[in-house]
């Protein structure tokens, strides 16, 4: 196996940890809401610390959700320029946004390990629970690290390169073989 196939493989195992990782804080933010509002629902008082341990779950969701649209290739996309441009104008174009996107990809992680070192400050939900704001700030630059990461699966990621028609037929008959073994 190649090293490339090895490192697409990382991609879209790490892919698969962003999805897991977004979901249980969406579900963890949803839980800590819903019980502050049980907590005012039957005692009239509220909670004070619901709403700020909830929201510290935003930079994790909004960062690692973006590698996650990289990854299936629903980022911004100018795909009408696409179609009337001539093939070679077209493939310089995506070379050109996937080096953008690195460059991006670069920049999110040299200033966001500026902002993590630099995060020294607690988060006081309330009189007991203290949380540090590094917490939130690993995010920025491990969401850059996956976006570059994510940039080995190339034209893939842009949608004007995907046959929509290949990918239902993949999609279909790898379940059906799944379905087999």
């Amino acid at each position: 196996m190649s090293l490339l196939t090895q490192v697409r493989r990382l991609s879209d195992a790490v892919n698969q940890v962003a999805i897991v990782i977004c979901v249980a804080c969406i579900l963890g933010m949803l839980a800590i809401s819903f019980t502050g509002f049980v907590y005012t629902l039957f005692t009239g008082g509220a909670l004070s610390w619901t709403y700020s341990l909830a929201r510290l779950f935003l930079p994790w969701i909004g960062m690692l959700s973006s590698t996650i649209a990289l990854h299936a290739g629903e980022h911004v996309a100018m795909t009408l320029l696409m179609r009337v441009l001539p093939e070679a104008l077209v493939k310089v174009a995506a070379v050109l946004t996937l080096a953008v996107i690195a460059f991006f990809a670069l920049l999110v992680i040299w200033y966001g390990w500026d902002f993590f070192r630099n995060a020294t400050q607690i988060y006081m939900v309330s009189d007991v629970i203290q949380i540090s704001r590094k917490w939130t700030a690993i995010a920025v630059p491990l969401a850059g690290v996956i976006f570059l990461l994510h940039l080995v699966h190339g034209f893939s990621l842009l949608e004007h390169f995907t046959d929509e028609a290949e990918v239902i037929e993949e999609v279909i008959h790898g379940q059906d073989e799944e379905s087999r073994s």
